[in-house]
């Protein structure tokens, strides 16, 4: 949805301006700034007041149009925030609130105030409790300043300082470094910061979810399943008239074009890969069943090595498995961004919960307790494996990533369904099992829903091009070192 940044310190208002200049592209419809409690707003050249000692700003990219530019401020509260809050309509009701912009972010400030702990993380913990969202924010309440991020980690947050100097959060670790602080930290999920100190008021899902002795049947729980998967992209289109998504044509991407047909809407599907590489292949054949327009970004060796420098330039660290899923996806958001699009859905997290990587047998072999506790790890690592890269890519083209199989109730279904209902035995070529189940339930034939696994950049091609052509002359520490500016 947009960036945001702030900082405390001496003399301000420059850094922060530094700051969200180096986060433009994260937002290129609006522009607002708080310091020092002058509300600015709008695509400011200079900003220079002296003496100030914090504030905020915030990038807008419009969704749906009709957006408010932030920050939001009521009373003694500001509010700068990337994201979005799904069931910010049913809060308003639920709670009695009275929401003053066409911002679906207000509500947390609504909340905050309508809570009034004395401890300001206290209310910061009933408010998130309450909210359903993919976010990173931050609030300014009289002299004190907190950061929160969302449960799974889907937006991404950053801080870091320089002592006696400043203490700044971002959107990305690029505007950290901007202004010249060389350890930078990402904000764990489920966590705030409130005048330095770290509080976790969240996890992505509660601990003991399976209840051993009775678990549900499986009809049950593909009927579940199937349920908060349809909740959960209707959220994340509301309002939209059109939407990307990103596809590979197998079960975890067919299964959102499905739905998103069903839900009616709109949508594209975009496929990156080497001529005759697996997805390309997979990819036509299941956009014909589905009678979907495909386009597709067909990559070859000149194509990878004018892409990797703004690749790692978006996810801001040279590795190379990142580079090789990421790479992919910064191309179809290309393709999307091109088509006026500004929304892409992705299967990301299907694999995570439900099992799906070939790495779980060797899991499995160590007892199925020890399969589900890795599969909760790995949900709440997802943040810092998966998520960060991926809203970078994207975002590298103003546009934002969606991904309803990390929705809080997918979460709670896929985490309370039994690992014999995912994976079968030691020697499961196909894994996934009751996703598989449920697309089949869906009309999916059985060459997309029974297509056995391959990793983003292996069914791309892309990975052997990065490897055997494109890295060897590369010059990882001259462009990371000009990157960071150190």
């Amino acid at each position: 949805m947009c960036a945001i940044a702030g900082i405390t310190g001496q003399d301000i208002s420059i850094p922060l301006k530094r700051m969200l200049d180096t986060l433009k592209h994260r937002g290129i419809d609006d522009s607002g700034y708080w310091i020092e409690g002058n509300l600015l707003k709008g695509d400011i050249c200079q900003i220079n007041i002296p003496g100030a000692n914090r504030g905020v700003g915030h990038h807008l990219l419009s969704i749906v149009g009709h957006e408010s530019t932030q920050p939001l401020v009521d009373k003694d509260m500001v509010l700068v925030c990337n994201g979005e809050i799904y069931n910010y309509q049913e809060l308003e009701s639920c709670f009695n609130l009275e929401l003053k912009t066409d911002s679906d972010c207000e509500v947390i400030l609504k909340l905050v105030q309508k809570f009034q702990e004395d401890d300001l993380v206290l209310s910061l913990k009933r408010t998130m409790d309450e909210l359903d969202g993919d976010y990173a924010f931050a609030l300014i309440k009289g002299d004190e300043l907190v950061v929160a991020r969302d449960p799974v980690g889907v937006k991404p947050l950053y801080y870091g300082e320089i002592p006696s100097k400043y203490w700044a959060f971002a959107s990305e670790r690029k505007a950290l470094w901007k202004i010249g602080i060389k350890e930078v930290h990402a904000l764990l999920p489920g966590h705030v910061i409130s005048n330095k100190k770290i509080f976790q008021l969240q996890k992505p899902f509660k601990d003991n979810l399976i209840a051993l002795n009775q678990p549900p049947s499986k009809e049950i729980l593909k009927k579940e399943l199937l349920k908060s998967l349809i909740n959960a992209v209707e959220k994340r289109t509301r309002g939209l008239e059109k939407a990307g998504l990103v596809f590979s044509g197998g079960v975890d991407s067919t299964l959102l074009a499905l739905l998103l047909k069903k839900l009616r809407v709109e949508t594209t599907l975009y496929t990156v890969g080497t001529e005759n590489s697996p997805d390309m292949d997979y990819a036509c054949q299941a956009a014909e069943f589905l009678d979907l327009e495909l386009k597709t970004y067909v990559v070859d060796e000149d194509v990878v090595k004018s892409t990797l420098e703004p690749v790692i330039n978006a996810i801001e660290e040279f590795n190379v498995m990142k580079i090789g899923v990421g790479m992919p996806l910064y191309l179809a958001s290309s393709l999307a961004s091109g088509d006026g699009l500004k929304v892409v859905l992705t299967g990301q997290g299907a694999d995570e919960l439900l099992g799906g990587y070939h790495r779980y047998l060797k899991d499995y072999a160590s007892g199925k307790d020890y399969v589900q506790e890795v599969l909760k790890h790995d949900i709440e690592n997802i943040y810092k494996v998966n998520l960060q890269r991926d809203d970078a890519v994207t975002m590298a083209h103003g546009v934002e990533l969606r991904v309803p199989y990390l929705d809080r109730e997918v979460i709670k279904v896929a985490l309370d369904t039994p690992v014999d209902y995912k994976i079968q035995d030691e020697n499961d070529p196909l894994r996934k099992h009751i996703l598989r189940e449920v697309a089949q339930d869906c009309g999916m034939p059985d060459f997309i829903a029974l297509r056995p696994k391959k990793a983003a950049q292996y069914g791309s091609g892309i990975h052997k091009i990065l490897i055997k052509k494109v890295l060897k002359n590369f010059d990882e520490e001259s462009f990371l070192k000009d990157l960071r500016g150190f």
